[in-house]
């Protein structure tokens, strides 16, 4: 097989699962043979990302042209065959950076979100004219590719999931943990990401408020993304009473140590698109309480290797009771997730697969 040298590019100030993506395919390409990297400055993937040979980019929403000479120069210095993209912000100067670049690379896009509006005016239909492929993260966001870009405009399409690494724990750190956050004889009910309404860390708030009766704490991993809003869940949870039973532990990179402390994790968004915290947690041997919309779909089977709730907290509830009262089925679904996980989502396969899908 050619080995062809790869630029990934993402010019977003996150650091969710689309960064980590980004980082983990790097991570992996450079493996097999020449792989760059393009962030934006001092953005907190260029800050994750401890390499010294990144390439910074500013993203210019009103005039494009300028970062595209830009990266268009960077692809010919570096005789770049492959650019991966994943933000989906970074399509027109992806596409830019193609047309004007010598070298014209082949053009991979890594859809993370789903679509859901045609693609059929003349702006769409060049910019997907150029892109050669798009990787779809799970068959729903393939049927919508299929469904919104038009026929004659639409790049090659292949669907491949994302994977996870097998976690390695340092026991220690995991009882230093525990310790700090006095969760020793706890039931705890994790959940990890971006702290913000979509992603439904109160869901889980309102859930442990309404188990007082059982010994239960909610340990929240991920950072604000809004001063405002972390005022108000801060707010909401003295208003709930449950100062003492909720633990906001800030980002960590440590994730995997972290969800060694859960007894449950929850994924509370109301449709995600693919939800890698919930093969994480299934790595980890933890069970999963999913939102029964979108990636958990096509992740989760129901009552065999975790559980998914419609979007209530009643229903939440109602799955978080089950595992806290029931241990031989806990341990059951924890069992059934880690075997799936080995299966289905190994992280060298999966990426081995779009890299080889890629080219």
């Amino acid at each position: 097989m050619k080995n062809n040298n790869i630029l990934e590019l993402c010019l977003a100030h996150g650091l969710g699962g689309l960064e980590m993506f980004v980082a983990s395919c790097y991570e992996e390409f450079s493996k097999k043979g020449r792989c760059k990297v393009v962030v934006a400055p001092q953005s907190k993937l260029d800050n994750y990302l401890e390499i010294n040979d990144k390439f910074s980019l500013k993203r210019n929403k009103f005039f494009p042209f300028i970062p595209a000479l830009q990266l268009a120069k960077y692809i010919d210095e570096n005789e770049i065959d492959i650019v991966h993209f994943h933000w989906s912000k970074d399509i027109v100067t992806a596409v830019l950076a193609k047309i004007l670049s010598r070298k014209k690379p082949r053009l991979v896009q890594s859809r993370h979100m789903g679509m859901t509006r045609f693609k059929d005016d003349f702006y769409h239909k060049w910019l997907y004219k150029n892109i050669d492929m798009i990787h779809a993260v799970t068959q729903q966001v393939q049927k919508q590719l299929e469904k919104f870009i038009p026929a004659e405009v639409r790049p090659e399409i292949a669907m491949v999931h994302l994977g996870v690494k097998a976690p390695k724990i340092d026991t220690n750190k995991v009882a230093e943990l525990r310790q700090k956050y006095q969760l020793q004889d706890t039931f705890v009910v994790g959940i990890v990401g971006r702290i913000e309404k979509g992603k439904g860390q109160y869901k889980v708030l309102e859930a442990v408020a309404d188990l007082q009766e059982e010994n239960i704490k909610a340990v929240i991993v991920g950072a604000f993304m809004d001063d405002k809003y972390a005022q108000e869940l801060q707010t909401y949870v003295k208003k709930l009473g449950i100062e003492q039973q909720v633990i906001f532990t800030g980002f960590t990179k440590d994730v995997d140590v972290h969800m060694q402390l859960f007894d449950v994790n929850v994924l509370a968004t109301e449709n995600e698109t693919f939800g890698l915290v919930v093969i994480e947690a299934m790595a980890n041997k933890i069970p999963v309480i999913a939102t029964c919309k979108g990636g958990p779909l096509e992740i989760i089977d129901d009552g065999v290797d975790g559980l998914l709730f419609d979007g209530s907290v009643d229903d939440l509830g109602e799955k978080i009771r089950l595992l806290h009262n029931d241990l031989h089925v806990k341990e059951r679904i924890a069992q059934a997730a880690l075997k799936k996980v080995k299966e289905k989502f190994d992280f060298t396969a999966q990426l081995d697969k779009l890299y080889r899908v890629m080219k």
